[in-house]
């Protein structure tokens, strides 16, 4: 299963090793507030509303973020602005850790928001274009995302050990200021990493285009059709996935009645389920094509979050529930970010996604709020947090019926080059059609 990896170069793995534990960090300092919520609500008073607020508006920078950094990456590099977004990403976790009030918080993960926009986006734009073999590009690229659950189970741990530690006023600062050594660390270990090949020939190529133009590009036909069905494909998943994550340990804590470690150990059995999920994710996506990926786990994972709510089981069958849960709410990740970068040209490959992805995260930001509004009164979290996750499953599968197929495109011809013509390879074949390379 894994002699894809064996043949990678050393810069490929040097790439991945970078991108992988960037990501993690992202997710970690992400993450690391929906566990701090009940205790928050209690410290500060603040309601719900403006809880899920805080995520909204941390999403919405993140957009902001994400096409700055694309277009400082089109233009110096993706390994110099990965550089750059990591060091913004830790001065704000360390902001966040002093925060004295509801609306300083809010401030401070908006600032994160910059960072990790332009972080995440491009740690995936940058392993897309190292792989060598398109063949293995949605393995590298989702294996690369299983990150998510590295950093998702990081917070969960460093939640239990330092409410453990520190009283709940202290130890919520302490799950902040935790973010700040390894992105440090994710500094050091880029220090010496190469641009991809592809980038450099295409910025070779591409004259003296300015940011505006390459910004009007991705909003311009023929690419515009697929930032729309790229942005809904992962305003779906993102916002399905922040409407469970944000809001469970808040269900688990406060319907359920689990304690700290009670909450921590349900979350273990979801995460670990989760990097499962993005390793089935991985082949799948190469193995049956980018969109049945999509539609399969989409719809699994809608099936899985009525069950896990709504559906009246006990504690212990919540527990077991957690690992599907997992498995299928996260493998439907795992193709986005090879999905992305082959819909665009190389010219605007970071821009493409980080706009796309982005307008994704921004999409999936009301989801957590329309969960804390639904929740004011007007249903259980239970019911809300399935709904709400419900209408961003239905739109990932809506989304991926109406993308063409990338799966095994030459990221050099990716957009249909320059010109912005459909590619010619899989992504006129039908539905059900094999990916490319295998039998059907």
């Amino acid at each position: 299963m894994l002699d894809w990896f064996r043949e990678l170069s050393r810069a490929e793995r040097k790439g991945f090793y970078g991108a992988f534990l960037g990501h993690a960090v992202d997710v970690f300092d992400f993450m690391i507030y929906s566990f701090l919520i009940s205790t928050l609500l209690a410290q500060w008073g603040m309601s719900k509303s403006m809880a899920g607020a805080i995520v909204t508006w941390t999403l919405v920078s993140s957009l902001v973020g994400a096409i700055g950094a694309g277009l400082l990456a089109d233009r110096f590099g993706r390994v110099r602005v990965l550089r750059w977004t990591i060091l913004v990403f830790a001065v704000s976790c360390f902001l966040c850790g002093i925060a004295n009030s509801p609306e300083q918080l809010m401030v401070f993960r908006m600032l994160q928001g910059l960072g990790f926009g332009g972080e995440s986006s491009l740690c995936m734009v940058l392993v897309t274009e190292l792989i060598r073999n398109p063949a293995h590009r949605g393995k590298y690229s989702g294996f690369t995302a299983s990150s998510y659950s590295f950093g998702w189970g990081g917070a969960a741990i460093a939640y239990a050990i330092t409410f453990n530690l520190f009283e709940p006023e202290m130890a919520w600062r302490v799950c902040f200021f935790l973010g700040i050594l390894p992105a440090l660390v994710v500094v050091y270990l880029r220090r010496n990493l190469q641009e991809p090949e592809v980038f450099l020939k295409s910025r070779a190529e591409r004259g003296n285009a300015s940011p505006a133009a390459d910004l009007a590009r991705v909003f311009r036909r023929p690419l515009l059709r697929k930032t729309v069905l790229c942005s809904l494909l992962s305003g779906g998943m993102l916002g399905a996935y922040y409407a469970i994550a944000t809001w469970l340990p808040t269900f688990l804590k406060t319907e359920r009645g689990l304690s700290v470690f009670g909450t921590s150990s349900y979350l273990a059995v979801t995460i670990l389920g989760s990097l499962v999920g993005y390793v089935a994710g991985a082949y799948a996506t190469d193995r049956w094509g980018r969109r049945l990926t999509y539609m399969a786990f989409a719809a699994g994972a809608f099936v899985m979050a009525m069950i896990y709510m709504v559906i009246p089981v006990s504690n212990t069958s919540m527990l077991f529930l957690g690992f599907p849960l997992g498995v299928l709410m996260q493998g439907v990740f795992s193709g986005i970010g090879a999905t992305i970068s082959e819909s665009y040209p190389s010219s605007v490959r970071a821009t493409g996604y980080g706009v796309s992805y982005n307008l994704g995260r921004v999409i999936g930001s009301f989801f957590p709020l329309a969960v804390g509004w639904l929740n004011s009164g007007r249903t259980t979290l239970a019911l809300a947090i399935a709904m709400v996750a419900g209408v961003g499953y239905a739109l990932v599968m809506v989304s991926a019926a109406l993308l063409p197929e990338t799966s095994g495109i030459d990221l050099g011809q990716a957009g249909g080059g320059d010109d912005g013509d459909e590619p010619t390879t899989a992504a006129a074949a039908p539905l059900l059609a094999p990916a490319p390379g295998k039998p059907a």
